[in-house]
C-alpha cells in the first residue's frame, strides 16, 4: 500500500498516532511536502522496512535534491553537487570497495582540510559506523547524491572492483583456473580421440556395443529420476505448510535486470517492470550494462527511468558473460533480497510480494527461491510450441519433484531470488561459467542451504529459430559440463558436503542429461530394429536382446510424451497436449547443440554465445498473457498484496 491509495482512506486518527520523522518535519517546515503526506509516509514506513527518503522519492513528493537539501539544513551540513563528489580529494581509509558501494559512503576532504563521509542520507551510516577506522569514526557528514558517491567508488577502484567480479568465487568450486592450462586440454582430447578412433577402426562393434549399452543404462537412471519426481510433485502440490508468523515489515529487494545489445525490448522492459505491485520504495532495479555496449546505453538513455530503476555500468573485462556482470553489481545493490530477470521477462505482477512474505517464513537455511518460467510467444511456431512443452515439463513437474525428493537442483537462470547475505558468504556466482545458475544451485546446496520452488510465474520469450536455438541449448550444455567437471574435482569432499541422497541425485541429473544428448545417435538405431531392419549389432548381439532394448528406448519414448501431456494439461496449456508427441523430433535440436557444447568445451570454454531476444512481436511490447503494459504505472498499485 501506497501514499496514494492511503489518500483514499480516513487515515486523520491513524494519522494522529503516528509521531513525524524529523526530515518530515523539515520537508514540511520548507513548504516540499503537506503535513498529511508527510503522516501518510510515516504509515507506509511502519510497513516497509525502508527509509522516508525512498518512500518520498518513489511516491514522487520529493526528488533527490529536497531531500539532500533537506539532511542538510537538519544536521547544520554541507551539500555536495555531483561534480563536487567528482572533484573531491580521496582519505584513504583501507575499506574495502565494495563496503563502501553497498553503504554508498565515501570519505573524502572537507574544504578545510578535515575528513568527512559523504553520504545520500543519514540512515547510511548505521552498519558503516562500527566499521570506520579511527580517523573516521567521528568524521562530520556531508550530503551528494548516492549516484555519485557510487560513481566515483567505482571510478578509482575500477581495476579492483573488476578483478573481484572475475574471481569472487573461491577457486576450488571455479573454472577460471581453465584458461591457463588451454595446452594441456588440447593434448589430452587429441589423445584421447585417437585412442576412441583407433579402438572404434580396430573393434567397431565392440566399441559400438560399449556406447549402446552405457546409452542404454543412462536412458534408465533418466527414466528412474523422472517417474520418481513426476510421482513426488503430483502426490504434494501445494507448499508445506507454516506457522503463522507475525506481520513483519516488508524487506527492500533488489533486482539485477543484465541487457547486453537489448535495444529491441528496452521500452517494453521498463512496461513490464512497472507493473509489479511491491512498494517502488522497497524495489530496488538494477539494469546491468556492459561499458562497451554504447547502443544499449544510448537506447537507455531516452528512456525517463522511474527513481526505483538506475543503470549501473560493469567496466570491460574477461569474461563478457553474465554472472561476472552480476557480480560487480552485486554491490550496488541496496535490497535484502536479490533478484534475477532478464531482459525480456514478464514477471506476475504479485511475484516480489510473494517471495518477500515466503522468505519471511522458512526457515533461514532456505536461501534461494525459484519461480516457475514460461514463455508468452508458444503458439508462434513449431519450435515454440515444443519449447513451452520442455519448459512446462521441467519448471512444474521435474524440478519441483526433485526439490520435494531432497535433492540438489539445477536453477533457472531467472525469477530467482536469494538472501543476500547467503549469496555474498558464497562469492556471488562463476564468472567464467556459462551456466552460472545450475553451478550455483549445487554450491549453494554444498554448503548447506536449500532451495524451495515457488507458485508465481515468470512469461519470457521462447526461443522460436533452430540456429539461435541451437546456439542457446549448446552453451546452457557446455555449463552442464563444466558444472559437472569443477564438482567432481573432489568427489569426497562433494560426497561429504551433499550427503548420499543429493550426491547420488546428482551424479544420476547431470550424468544421464549429457549422456542422452552426446550418445543420441546410439539410441537412434533402435529404431531399426523396431521397424525390422538390419542393426549393427546383429550377429554379436542375440536378436530378443536388441528386441528388448529397441521396446525400451520406445517404452520411454512413450513415457516422456506422457510427462509432457500431464505437464501441459491445465488450463493455461491444455492447447499444446497434442504436439507432444512431435516431441520426439525436438530432441535431434539437443544433439547437434551437445556436440557444439563439447567443441566449445575444448577450445572456447567461456565463450558466452549470447541468446538473441526480440524475434517475436510480443517481446518487444505488445500485450502478454500476464496483463497489458502500461509505462505510466509507477505507483503502488490498489489491491497491493502483503500490507
Amino acid at each position: 500500500m501506497g501514499i496514494s491509495e492511503l489518500r483514499h482512506m480516513r487515515s486523520r486518527d491513524l494519522g494522529a498516532q503516528v509521531p513525524m520523522n524529523p526530515l518530515g518535519r523539515e520537508l514540511v517546515r520548507a513548504g516540499t511536502i503537506s503535513r498529511s503526506d508527510a503522516t501518510l509516509a510515516e504509515m507506509v514506513r511502519l510497513h516497509c522496512d525502508t527509509s522516508l527518503d525512498r518512500i518520498l522519492q518513489a511516491e514522487g513528493l520529493a526528488t533527490e535534491d529536497d531531500l539532500l537539501a533537506a539532511h542538510a539544513r537538519r544536521l547544520s551540513s554541507t551539500r555536495l553537487s555531483a561534480e563536487d563528489v567528482m572533484r573531491a580529494e580521496l582519505v584513504e581509509s583501507d575499506l574495502d570497495p565494495r563496503f563502501l558501494l553497498k553503504h554508498g559512503v565515501l570519505p573524502i576532504q572537507s574544504a578545510a582540510g578535515v575528513p568527512v563521509l559523504a553520504t545520500g542520507g543519514p540512515d547510511s551510516l548505521a552498519a558503516l559506523r562500527p566499521a570506520l577506522p579511527r580517523k573516521l569514526d567521528r568524521a562530520r557528514v556531508v550530503m551528494a547524491p548516492r549516484h555519485a558517491i557510487q560513481d566515483r567508488i567505482a571510478q578509482e577502484h575500477r581495476d579492483i572492483l573488476r578483478q573481484m567480479a572475475e574471481a569472487r568465487v573461491p577457486e576450488i568450486e571455479s573454472c577460471r583456473t581453465w584458461g591457463a592450462h588451454q595446452n594441456r586440454r588440447l593434448r589430452l582430447t587429441f589423445l584421447g580421440l585417437a585412442v576412441i578412433i583407433a579402438l572404434s577402426l580396430a573393434f567397431p562393434i565392440t566399441v559400438f556395443a560399449l556406447f549402446a549399452v552405457w546409452a542404454c543404462f543412462t536412458l534408465i537412471v533418466s527414466a528412474g529420476l523422472k517417474i520418481a519426481a513426476f510421482l513426488a510433485q503430483t502426490s504434494a502440490r501445494s507448499d508445506t505448510p507454516l506457522a503463522p508468523t507475525p506481520p513483519q515489515p516488508l524487506p527492500k529487494v533488489s533486482v539485477l535486470v543484465p541487457l547486453f545489445r537489448e535495444t529491441e525490448i528496452a521500452h517494453a522492459l521498463i512496461a513490464r517492470l512497472s507493473r509489479l505491485t511491491y512498494p517502488k520504495c522497497l524495489l530496488d532495479v538494477i539494469l546491468v550494462l556492459e561499458e562497451e555496449d554504447a547502443l544499449t546505453r544510448q537506447t537507455l538513455a531516452g528512456i525517463d527511468l522511474p527513481p526505483w530503476v538506475r543503470p549501473v555500468i560493469v567496466p570491460d573485462g574477461k569474461p563478457r558473460t553474465k554472472p561476472r556482470a552480476m557480480n560487480y553489481a552485486l554491490d550496488f545493490c541496496q535490497g535484502d533480497i536479490i533478484g534475477i530477470f532478464d531482459a525480456e521477462d514478464a514477471p506476475e505482477a504479485d511475484q516480489i510480494t510473494i517471495v518477500a512474505r515466503r522468505f519471511q517464513q522458512v526457515p533461514r537455511d532456505v536461501a534461494c527461491l525459484q519461480g516457475i518460467l514460461d514463455y508468452y510467444n508458444p503458439t508462434q511456431n513449431w519450435l515454440a510450441r515444443c519449447f513451452t512443452i520442455e519448459y512446462a515439463t521441467w519448471f512444474r513437474s521435474l524440478m519441483p519433484g526433485m526439490a520435494r525428493l531432497g535433492l540438489a537442483i539445477p536453477l533457472g537462470g531467472t525469477t530467482l531470488y536469494f538472501r543476500r547475505d547467503a549469496l555474498e558468504e558464497l562469492g556471488g556466482w562463476d564468472a567464467h561459467n556459462v551456466t552460472e545458475d545450475a553451478d550455483l544451485g549445487f554450491r549453494l546446496a554444498r554448503h548447506g542451504y536449500r532451495t524451495e520452488m515457488i507458485q508465481t510465474v515468470t512469461e519470457e520469450e521462447a526461443n522460436c529459430r533452430a540456429w539461435p536455438w541451437i546456439k542457446q541449448r549448446s552453451r546452457w550444455l557446455k555449463g552442464y559440463m563444466t558444472t559437472y567437471l569443477v564438482h567432481m574435482r573432489r568427489p569426497r569432499l562433494l560426497y561429504q558436503q551433499l550427503g548420499p541422497r543429493k550426491f547420488w541425485g546428482f551424479q544420476a541429473h547431470f550424468v544421464s542429461a549429457l549422456s542422452q544428448f552426446l550418445l543420441a545417435p546410439v539410441l537412434w538405431s533402435f529404431w531399426l530394429v523396431l521397424f525390422g531392419l538390419p542393426h549393427p549389432l546383429d550377429g554379436t548381439v542375440p536378436h530378443a536382446l536388441l528386441v528388448a532394448l529397441g521396446s525400451l528406448f520406445l517404452l520411454v519414448e512413450v513415457l516422456n510424451v506422457c510427462l509432457h501431456m500431464a505437464s501441459v494439461s491445465g488450463p493455461r496449456h491444455r492447447h499444446l497436449m497434442a504436439w507432444a508427441p512431435t516431441m520426439h523430433f525436438y530432441t535431434p535440436l539437443g544433439a547437434i547443440a551437445a556436440y557444439k557444447a563439447l567443441y566449445e568445451l575444448i577450445l572456447r570454454p567461456f565463450f558466452w554465445d549470447k541468446t538473441t531476444h526480440g524475434l517475436s512481436v510480443t517481446a518487444r511490447g505488445s500485450r502478454i498473457s500476464n496483463g497489458g503494459f502500461d509505462l505510466s504505472g509507477i505507483k503502488l498499485e490498489p489491491g497491493h498484496k502483503g500490507l
